[in-house]
């Protein structure tokens, strides 16, 4: 290939700058060559320079020649004239996930920390990066999302991730370093075949590559077939789940969901969970759903579980939550009406519109034990709480939760569902009506 000159690399860098949105741009550098070289060639360019051109170098702390690779980031981003942020993270060792795994999202998280609004962060990665995620991502059994790779310009909070060089192979950059006569850092961790990616960089691809010469091209190109067809799958997606919602937040309508062609039931759900601020699930966990709906009789209650999330069904609807705190069923408290924080979660208080406090007000709040009975004011006869609750379409794990007030010994209320007679007459007199906030789920 022909050597990477500086006016190439300005024309391309310029080029894609006018595609960009609005924003400065800070470059993530490692000191490595590969964004020695985006740093370098993007300082050449009075467009990135107009805009705001910075670096920020994040020190993982996990070499003891750091400090040293910090110095030289900050003395080649000096020699260009551009200023350098280092930010020093702490890396969790025993996450569970591997030291890699760890590092990346330690250093994503500084990255987002440390961006300013509409900022874009420019990225070294290649052709070669390109095709080494597309393996680490068909091993792990991803679909057309993970297989399209990494993109070009996404949004990330309040900014944007850009990755210039993705088109280009490793070996246009290594020419553009030694004609520039570039100094960068050899970090010996990328050595270590141990990690997922530095083996398939030293192992695998080179000998792919021996075969199918033009392997790496091959896999950025059925990339980009994969990143069009989960451009279209999350399109139709987003659409599915509007119309699949249920009558709460985390609720959806799951006979709908079923109903979906299977290239959008894995999609749909993963959103309208990362909508909530739910854990995702692994491939088995949505195959366990989709089996327990198909397979579940009607009076059943199918639930399932990982990590932090839980999905549940009950009659038409599937409810995503995070597993709730056990009941303590011999829980009760002293009750005047001030806000009282429950300890199965959520609060109850009575409200007013008169600037009054309810002193002298001797009321009780309990959980359920069994058997309780109530009689809805302006209802013939007392009910068993738990067919009222029922019929009212409340999900059995509900149930539990909801606060019992008693005058005496009398139950009066079930949270601000049903008031007797009693209660009907207590808070009017009051000027108040009970308010209670229930947990998520």
């Amino acid at each position: 290939m022909a050597a990477m000159t500086v006016p190439s690399l300005v024309d391309k860098f310029a080029a894609g700058l006018d595609r960009l949105p609005a924003g400065a741009i800070a470059v993530a550098f490692s000191g490595g060559m590969d964004s020695s070289v985006l740093l370098h060639a993007l300082a050449q360019v009075a467009a990135a320079r107009e805009r705001g051109l910075r670096a920020i170098h994040v020190d993982h702390g996990l070499h003891a020649d750091s400090a040293r690779w910090a110095e030289h980031c900050r003395a080649f981003s000096a020699g260009l004239g551009i200023a350098l942020e280092t930010v020093a993270i702490g890396v969790e060792r025993n996450a569970g996930t591997g030291l890699e795994d760890a590092a990346r999202r330690a250093r994503q998280a500084a990255f987002a920390a440390h961006l300013k609004p509409r900022e874009i962060l420019a990225l070294a990665h290649h052709r070669d990066d390109q095709a080494e995620t597309i393996l680490l991502k068909l091993l792990r059994g991803a679909g057309p999302e993970g297989l399209g790779g990494m993109r070009v310009l996404r949004q990330a909070g309040n900014g944007y991730w850009w990755r210039p060089l993705l088109e280009l192979p490793r070996t246009a950059l290594a020419e553009y370093a030694r004609v520039h006569a570039l100094n960068w850092i050899d970090d010996p961790s990328n050595a270590d075949t141990h990690l997922r990616r530095n083996f398939l960089r030293a192992e695998i691809l080179p000998r792919l590559a021996q075969r199918w010469p033009d392997a790496q091209a091959a896999l950025a190109h059925s990339a980009t077939w994969a990143r069009n067809a989960a451009d279209l799958i999350e399109s139709q997606g987003i659409a599915a789940l509007e119309n699949l919602r249920g009558p709460e937040p985390g609720t959806l309508r799951w006979r709908g969901w079923l109903a979906l062609p299977a290239a959008l039931r894995d999609p749909v759900l993963r959103r309208w969970l990362r909508s909530l601020r739910l854990d995702e699930p692994a491939h088995f966990h949505v195959a366990q759903i989709e089996r327990q709906l198909h397979e579940a009789a009607a009076d059943r209650l199918p639930c399932v579980r990982w990590n932090g999330t839980e999905v549940r069904r009950y009659r038409d609807l599937l409810y995503a939550m995070r597993p709730a705190p056990p009941v303590p069923k011999q829980w009760h408290a002293c009750w005047n009406g001030a806000p009282l924080a429950l300890p199965a979660g959520g609060t109850v208080a009575l409200q007013s519109d008169l600037p009054r406090e309810f002193a002298g007000l001797a009321l009780s709040v309990r959980y359920r034990q069994g058997g309780e009975r109530l009689k809805p004011a302006g209802k013939p006869h007392s009910r068993e709480l738990r067919l009222l609750l029922q019929e009212a379409g409340m999900p059995p794990w509900r149930r539990a939760r909801v606060p019992l007030i008693y005058a005496g010994d009398e139950l009066i209320a079930a949270g601000d569902l049903f008031l007797s007679a009693t209660a009907r007459d207590l808070f009017t007199k009051l000027g108040a009506h009970i308010m209670w906030k229930a947990s998520e789920g």
